[in-house]
């Protein structure tokens, strides 16, 4: 089919993939996939959901806390309370000295009044869920006074979130258990301390352990009351970990390996805390000669690692293709067949993009050479990945067509536009992943860079020197290497994700 270039540059202007970033992207609810990770989530089968960086967790996560609110309430019953989800978090780091200072232990103290203050600010208090309480008054003073008595006090006045942070820190340092509430990274939130503290019985929370769970079972006991009585069920729903604390910091372990564990002192059978977690991130922190004790129960309903298979990226990008009002006039698009049937979504694909990116014989066709160089090592495809590589394809073709806007084309985004892209993607991936999510690993990958695509283990070994075991399986581990075996050898490969970035050249170092 023969495309007006002068109008396809019109109609490329008009064309948004979305952003690869979840909390900017305009188009996550009208295009979302629903993986079968979604499902589990959905039927509460999972607690912990793992995946790379750009798997699609925070999309996941956004589409539970902005998107379904108010149908699971009405259809499932369940209420979402979340926290620790906008991109950044300075505020945290403002507080990183002091942090550095807590125990794992004081961090399950600090995780247990954020996600009560959750239960407390976004259900307690949520006007929405009155009907629900009504008959709840006495169940309701009961949780409040089980909080009063772990010193997790009434909320009323507002403050930002860093006089919070700094309030909390400091209670918890003095032993005394603060009731505070957040909404984590808005920098808004609120506390309020009573004129006079209960007497706290003996034992309580300023003893010389002063530890919050000891006390959480009644709070929890009481949380739980409330629910049963309104016939609900609360999520306390956590996402963008990796952001709060400094990376790969002693700090972040303890941290985190805390959240873990309040995550298994607050469960009950109406209560659940979700968390969104970077897979790396948890191997560093359930590993390590320390251990984690309870760990199999965490991972008794822990998701799978979200992965995308090539008919799940297809979708992604067909619906996105699809919210273009004038790609939709253009191809005269149904939406109903969209939904129903993958045939049609492949013939909208290659309405758009050639059958091949390469004119050789026996070439993959275009989705399948899309997927494979958009795959790690570990066989992980991200729709972040993917939604990069086309945004910059499209903003190519688009600067090519209104470059030069006579005659036609055959495709509305060319195989040369794809190249670029996927060039620029990798460029992105050596900086914004290799580089700067493992700068620990740099030096060691930088010695990969304008080599071989290809290394036998010898080879691999006497390119990474001392601890090369070690640094392959971490090298492994995120992604840019992977193994296979050839008459009893091991070989290693870069995948096509890495390769332009690292200016790698086709071939074997043996």
């Amino acid at each position: 089919m023969k495309h007006s270039k002068r109008a396809l540059a019109d109609m490329l202007t008009d064309l948004d993939l979305g952003s690869s970033v979840a909390e900017t992207d305009g188009l996550l609810k009208a295009a979302r996939v629903e993986t079968s990770v979604f499902s589990d989530l959905l039927a509460d089968r999972v607690d912990l959901v793992p995946g790379t960086k750009g798997s699609g967790k925070s999309a996941l996560y956004r589409i539970f806390v902005d998107f379904l609110p108010d149908w699971l309430v009405e259809q499932r019953k369940v209420v979402i309370a979340h926290g620790v989800q906008s991109h950044g978090d300075s505020v945290f780091h403002a507080f990183t000295d002091r942090f550095d200072q807590l125990s794992e232990a004081d961090f399950v103290d600090f995780w247990c009044i954020y996600l009560v203050s959750l239960a407390h600010e976004h259900f307690i208090k949520e006007q929405k869920y009155a009907r629900f309480l009504s008959g709840c008054h006495q169940e309701v003073e009961n949780f409040k006074r089980a909080c009063q008595v772990a010193r997790i006090p009434e909320i009323h006045a507002k403050k930002t979130l860093r006089e919070i942070l700094e309030w909390a820190l400091d209670a918890i340092s003095r032993k005394i258990r603060p009731k505070v509430t957040y909404n984590a990274l808005t920098q808004e939130g609120s506390l309020e301390l009573f004129d006079s503290s209960p007497e706290v019985p003996q034992g309580g929370p300023a003893d010389s352990e002063g530890h919050l769970p000891q006390y959480v079972a009644k709070v929890q006991e009481a949380l739980d009351s409330i629910l049963t009585k309104a016939d609900l069920y609360l999520w306390l729903m956590v996402d963008r970990l990796d952001e709060v604390f400094p990376r790969r910091s002693k700090t972040e372990t303890k941290a985190l390996r805390g959240l873990l564990k309040t995550l298994q002192i607050l469960s009950s059978d109406r209560i659940r805390i979700k968390i969104f977690l970077r897979d790396d991130i948890l191997g560093q922190i359930a590993g390590g000669a320390q251990g984690f004790t309870g760990l199999t129960h965490i991972t008794a309903r822990q998701a799978d690692r979200l992965r995308w298979s090539e008919d799940q990226i297809l979708t992604l990008v067909v619906r996105r293709l699809a919210a273009s009002e004038a790609l939709r006039a253009y191809l005269k698009i149904d939406a109903d067949r969209l939904a129903a049937s993958p045939e049609y979504q492949k013939w909208i694909f290659y309405q758009v993009f050639p059958e091949t990116v390469h004119s050789k014989p026996n070439q993959s066709p275009t989705l399948k050479w899309i997927y494979a160089h958009t795959k790690d090592g570990r066989d992980v495809v991200t729709p972040r990945d993917v939604i990069d590589l086309l945004t910059k394809a499209k903003q190519r073709q688009q600067d090519d067509f209104q470059n030069d806007p006579t005659g036609t084309s055959d495709w509305i985004i060319g195989s040369a536009a794809i190249l670029y892209g996927h060039t620029e993607l990798s460029k992105r991936k050596k900086d914004t992943y290799l580089k700067a999510e493992f700068p620990h690993f740099w030096p060691h990958i930088e010695k990969f860079v304008k080599g071989k695509t290809e290394y036998s283990e010898l080879a691999i070994r006497k390119l990474l020197g001392r601890n090369s075991e070690s640094l392959i399986k971490d090298l492994l581990g995120i992604g840019l290497l992977s193994e296979t075996k050839a008459k009893g050898e091991r070989w290693f490969k870069i995948p096509f994700l890495y390769r332009e970035g690292l200016e790698l050249t086709q071939g074997k170092a043996e």
